[in-house]
């Protein structure tokens, strides 16, 4: 449509005859189309690679006219630009699968989809759906599912809704009027495999099934017992369920329980709910209430006695547990607290032990300065300031005495007066205690330099866009040296909240932080650390960077692969770059593809390393437990992820006995490969000592 009035001005001029009616009226009403679409083309004509943004703004304009080739048109333009983006092609097969229908079509796109995404598993499950839908054959279904679990998905809970919705199919193929049949089978050894999967090949990958529940099991169980009448099967597969660590748990007791009670009879419900009482850890008093409520209704005198001693019994046990846990806790608690009032102590008695030193030495140095006061020896002033023995220069007054003796009326010059005045002047200010009750309206702020000339002066200006500022508490050290920290309060606390926006802020060269005032005594679980710990599929790990690289040319290279939102460069706590970024992108797909694109470009003759952000765990300090915890968790194997994510290969073609870690070797001067110390009981050997004339044999040696 763009440019056709001059096309229309031709056709005129070109037309010996006068222009027909109803060409004129679609003439008119193409010019209408234009211009509503006119602005959605010059945005696109206007904007950045990958236009997501416009496309879908333009998608929605069309959904709205409702124009099915139009619609179509415009999906197909924005995936021949975004053709992996899992979501562009979710939205646009969805569309094909309600409104059009049409199965060429429909069938053409799913397969495009899955070609383009295969690490998307919502794609795989559409398209299966999509084939049972248009009644395509078994055998190209299954075909399709097969190549789905070679996709390389990146979680193990992926294969798990892979594997249910492929035995959902196979389900509802299945004619249950029949006692046997040909595709009843086929779906109970799909049932098997899919438990056998998840067991060997994605526990081994990933180091979970990713179905800790028994989902599938449990779907077989319902299956066996509902439209198979067979619950000597559906038990086995409850018991197989409850061995895999899941009979401490309520839920998967009354689970079984219900099914036994609509399908099975009352001696297999009572059985099963003894189990659960027994077993339970989570809710033992809900179960506990279960089984007295079936006995109740169903139930004989015996049955009764004996549901209420067993209750009884293990409540009594449960309670006696908990108090026992508490007690515990309760102790480590108190060992906490006495262990911190012992380090309290402890700080105090080495402080009060410095200061009597210093006392000491103060003393001795007024001492030997008294006993060598005479005529001659004054006009050398202490040009050196020692560790210990104060600011090192003479008062004000006392520099006017000596020069009096002398007959000099200036003072002496020296750059390191006004540094020590100030220090001076430092020590007369009192201590300003930290009053908890503000801590709402306070922040704290850290890791500022020492050498920052009046921070009260310097945080004020900076703070100040936040709101009033009504004191600012900077803390200095015994000598006046500013400590590099200190507390900011506001008037309201919104703007204590604004604040915290501040954080890594630049300031002479470092990044300041800037965090809630918290008492770690009184929360402990309060962490400060902002950032995600776990695996985040939208955002990348950078490393291998050179330090020179900024913010800006870093986005300038990652913007060619989809819409940055945010770039953080891992400095350390003095500023400096430690070669390491993360690149926050709008969506998992355009991650996918940066991924696959910029793993192992140079930059600036570094070859940088990109991967899907997934940091390891960190060690919280002071916490024993948390530390073994981790260190454990650390030993295990990370996630590896396939040719959409790290840019690896998933399979290790390493053996497993060579990927034990060997015992350390140290390797000698000599040459020679020895035991290291931590392995080798005897002691290391002297090196021999070796005399001028073994010298010189050794250079006249050719």
């Amino acid at each position: 449509l763009i440019d056709m009035e001059a096309s229309y001005a031709e056709y005129e001029e070109w037309s010996e005859e006068p222009i027909p009616e109803t060409t004129i009226k679609n003439y008119k009403k193409a010019l209408q189309q234009l211009e509503k679409c006119k602005p959605y083309e010059e945005a696109l004509l206007g904007a950045e690679t990958p236009k997501l943004a416009e496309y879908q703004a333009y998608i929605d304009f069309e959904m709205k006219a409702g124009d099915p080739a139009r619609i179509q048109l415009i999906y197909e333009r924005a995936l021949a630009e975004n053709c992996l983006v899992p979501d562009l092609w979710a939205r646009y097969n969805q569309y094909l699968d309600r409104q059009l229908k049409v199965k060429e079509l429909v069938l053409s796109a799913h397969d495009r989809a899955v070609r383009n995404c295969p690490w998307t598993v919502g794609l795989w499950i559409r398209y299966l759906l999509a084939m049972e839908r248009h009644r395509v054959e078994h055998s190209i279904i299954s075909e399709i599912f097969e190549k789905a679990l070679n996709a390389g998905f990146i979680q193990a809970t992926d294969y798990v809704e892979i594997w249910q919705a492929y035995l959902d199919y196979l389900r509802r193929r299945v004619d249950f009027t029949q006692d046997s049949s040909k595709e009843l089978e086929e779906l109970r050894s799909a049932f098997a495999r899919a438990v056998e999967y998840l067991k060997q090949e994605v526990e081994e990958r990933f180091s979970e099934s990713g179905d800790p529940s028994c989902t599938i099991m449990q779907n077989w169980a319902r299956v066996e017992a509902r439209l198979c009448n067979n619950m000597q099967k559906a038990r086995e597969l409850w018991d197989n369920i409850m061995t895999k660590g899941n009979a401490k748990y309520a839920n998967m007791w009354l689970e079984y329980y219900n099914l036994e009670r609509a399908h099975g009879d009352t001696q297999h419900c009572r059985k099963a709910l003894h189990r659960a009482v027994q077993c339970t850890s989570d809710y033992p008093e809900h179960v506990c209430e279960v089984l007295l409520t079936l006995e109740r209704i169903e139930g004989t005198l015996e049955d009764w006695d004996a549901a209420v001693q067993k209750t009884e019994n293990r409540l009594a046990r449960v309670n006696e547990q908990r108090a026992k846990a508490a007690e515990k806790e309760a102790a480590l608690a108190k060992q906490e607290e006495e262990r911190a009032e012992q380090r309290k102590q402890a700080r105090a008695e080495k402080k009060a032990s410095k200061k009597a030193k210093k006392t000491r030495l103060g003393d001795k140095r007024k001492a030997d300065e008294d006993d060598e006061g005479e005529w001659g020896q004054e006009e050398e002033l202490p040009s050196k300031r020692h560790r210990g023995e104060g600011d090192g220069v003479l008062p004000e007054e006392d520099m006017e005495v000596e020069a009096g003796l002398f007959g000099r009326s200036e003072k002496p010059e020296g750059p390191t007066i006004p540094k020590e005045k100030a220090s001076t002047s430092r020590k007369d200010i009192p201590k300003v205690f930290h009053d908890s009750s503000k801590d709402k309206v306070t922040v704290f702020v850290s890791n500022l330099s020492y050498t920052m000339a009046e921070p009260e002066a310097k945080l004020r200006e900076l703070f100040g866009s936040c709101g009033e500022v009504v004191e600012i508490r900077a803390v200095f050290n015994n000598k006046g040296t500013f400590r590099g920290y200190c507390y900011v309060q506001f008037r309201e606390e919104e703007a204590a909240r604004q604040a915290l926006a501040l954080d890594r802020t630049a300031v002479e060269g470092r990044p300041m932080f800037v965090s809630p005032c918290v008492d770690k005594n009184k929360n402990p679980d309060f962490k400060v650390f902002r950032y995600s710990t776990t695996l985040e599929k939208h955002k990348l790990f950078i490393s291998g960077l050179p330090f020179s690289c900024t913010k800006e040319e870093l986005e300038e290279v990652c913007k060619a692969h989809g819409n940055v939102k945010d770039i953080r460069l891992v400095t350390n706590r003095a500023g400096k770059p430690k070669g390491l970024a993360y690149v926050e992108y709008e969506n998992e797909a355009q991650a996918s593809q940066a991924v696959l694109k910029m793993d192992g470009l140079t930059v600036k003759d570094h070859v940088i390393k990109v991967m899907i952000s997934n940091p390891p765990l960190r060690k919280l300090p002071g916490r024993p437990e948390a530390g073994r915890a981790s260190l454990a968790q650390s030993l295990a194997p990370r996630q590896i992820y396939g040719a959409r994510g790290k840019g690896r290969t998933q399979l290790s073609m390493m053996p497993r006995a060579l990927q034990r870690q060997s015992n350390p070797v140290a390797k000698a001067e000599n040459g020679m490969v020895q035991n290291s110390p931590a392995t080798s009981s005897d002691p290391p050997a002297e090196p021999k000592k070796m005399s001028n004339a073994d010298f010189a044999k050794m250079l006249l040696k050719k």
